[in-house]
């Protein structure tokens, strides 16, 4: 009765699990093909001990279950240089296996590195929000919410920030997760091998929204990434800062909205705070620098500028 009850549970996982997207074993680009072959070879390597480990726990009940007489008795043994040899050579080696692995991988995958193309890359700017994805095309002057779109066989160079919580842009079949942060930028570069609709989530807990989060990328050929360039410019909507205000208000987004136009300094000012009219981020930095290089001397020499300026007694 016990076995027929464990078998029942082992096929009731099994039917559930059926249905599971294995996204990351079914990559769509050559980054998500990448990291498939660490994860199989990672996976692979710890089998070394996983597998010989299960093996010898059944073996050994089997082997010494109190039935069996045949089984040598041996109270007093407590040692062999053999055993010891395997169990720390094994894990040992394995661990140098996967330093090495992880240490050129991470050179070879890393996110900011223009990946070799003939093509010139699609610049995307990203902003994460409460919670939605806004994607800005500076080089096309259009902006999408919640939907992007990629050219096939054309890198794609992400710039990437969030509007308010620290947030994760990830989209598994293209591969590498990067951290989104308010006040900071990461880059990423992505190539969509084949046409398709891949899922795009936020990997990094933001409130309650979290789950809805999710954004549709849209591999396209070479005309069906200009007609969705052209339905993008077809929006009557402008992207600036008014509409940018009612856009970051905290909410779900509901299904894909498009900008025919984007203000040109809109993630400029996005990310360095400085939407409102305040000194933006970097502005600051610049201006700090210059007094820390020179100080005591005026940063401006404009004559408009130096008559606006207090005086100060020596």
């Amino acid at each position: 009765m016990k076995a027929f009850f464990q078998a029942g549970i082992l096929a009731t996982a099994a039917l559930s699990l059926s249905g599971c997207q294995m996204a990351l074993m079914d990559p769509q680009g050559p980054i998500g093909a990448e990291e498939k072959s660490i994860i199989l070879l990672a996976t692979g390597l710890m089998l070394v001990v996983v597998l010989p480990v299960i093996a010898m726990t059944i073996a050994f009940a089997w082997r010494y279950r109190a039935s069996n007489q045949a089984a040598v008795y041996a109270p007093e043994w407590h040692h062999s240089n053999l055993i010891e040899a395997v169990v720390w050579a094994v894990p040992c080696l394995i661990i140098v296996a996967l330093g090495i692995v992880t240490w050129t991988s991470t050179h070879q995958l890393d996110p900011r590195a223009p990946l070799a193309s003939d093509l010139k890359p699609v610049e995307v700017e990203v902003v994460s929000l409460d919670w939605k994805w806004l994607f800005i095309y500076p080089d096309y002057h259009v902006a999408s919410v919640n939907q992007l779109a990629l050219p096939v066989g054309r890198p794609v160079h992400f710039r990437l920030t969030s509007a308010t919580v620290m947030d994760s842009f990830f989209i598994p079949q293209l591969g590498s997760q990067i951290y989104t942060m308010t006040g900071m930028e990461t880059q990423l570069s992505l190539l969509a091998d084949h046409p398709g609709v891949y899922d795009g989530i936020s990997s990094n807990y933001s409130g309650k929204g979290f789950a809805a989060m999710n954004f549709k990328a849209l591999a396209l050929n070479g005309s069906g990434f200009d007609a969705w360039i052209a339905r993008a410019r077809a929006a009557k909507t402008k992207l600036d800062a008014a509409s940018y205000k009612k856009l970051a208000a905290p909410g779900v987004g509901n299904g894909a909205v498009y900008y025919g136009a984007v203000a040109p300094t809109l993630y400029h000012d996005i990310l360095n705070k400085c939407l409102g009219g305040a000194t933006c981020t970097d502005d600051a930095v610049t201006l700090a620098m210059a007094k820390a290089m020179a100080p005591g001397k005026a940063i401006c020499t404009h004559p408009e500028v130096q008559s606006s300026l207090p005086k100060h007694k020596s």
